[in-house]
Formats: C-alpha cells, sequence, structure tokens
C-alpha cells in the first residue's frame, strides 16, 4: 500500500521520529501530539484496523502491546501512568487507515475520553 502514509514511515519513505523498530513493528512521535507524550506504535504489515484482524494476527496484536508497554517504559511514563488507544473507523475518530496504537501520558487523562 504505497500511498499510505504508515506503511511508507515503516518501509522507512517517509520521515518520522523513530523511538523503537523491530522485524514486526515501527513506533515514533505523533505528528499533532495530543498529549506532552504521544507516540504511535504500527505494524510494519498493512492491516486497516483492529476490525481487520484475523485469528492469525494474534501474535502481531500483542507484540503491538508489548512495544507499546516498552516505549511507554522508555518515556518515561511507567510511574505515573499512561493510555493505549486504538481508534477503529471514522466515527472513532481513526484519520489513518492503518492500525495504530496511540500511547498518551506526560498529563492526567480524564475520564470517560472523548
Amino acid at each position: 500500500m504505497s500511498e499510505c502514509i504508515f506503511c511508507r514511515i515503516a518501509a522507512g519513505r517517509a520521515p518520522a521520529r523513530l523511538v523503537w523498530q523491530d522485524d514486526e513493528a515501527v513506533a515514533f512521535h505523533d505528528l499533532h501530539p495530543q498529549a506532552p507524550v504521544h507516540l504511535l506504535v504500527i505494524p510494519r504489515r498493512h492491516l486497516v484496523s483492529v476490525n481487520a484482524a484475523a485469528p492469525a494476527d494474534r501474535d502481531l496484536l500483542g507484540h503491538l502491546l508489548l512495544v507499546a508497554a516498552q516505549v511507554a517504559r522508555s518515556a518515561g511514563l511507567e510511574a505515573r501512568g499512561y493510555r493505549i488507544v486504538t481508534n477503529c473507523g471514522a466515527d472513532a475518530g481513526q484519520s489513518v487507515f492503518h492500525l495504530h496504537l496511540h500511547v498518551l501520558g506526560g498529563r492526567p487523562m480524564g475520564w470517560p475520553p472523548g
């Protein structure tokens, strides 16, 4: 999916401030942060959202959560807490249709969100 910005970032063909990368995932700073720390964790393989995930994606989905926890720790968020969010579909606020986890922290979070 060469037109997908997150696919281009994962392939190294678009700039991003990377904080993590391995064979399956990439994490980077969000261009429009909604918190003092706002990182995105994406799979290298194009997957539209959690709704498009299949049983075969179980390991990948778990890996993305582990990467989210690791980048949160690396950003110093572990002690005070952080939020992991994924949006599924336009009504939920998804604007890039490539699965991504938002890792948000560095300020108190309200509930309910949105």
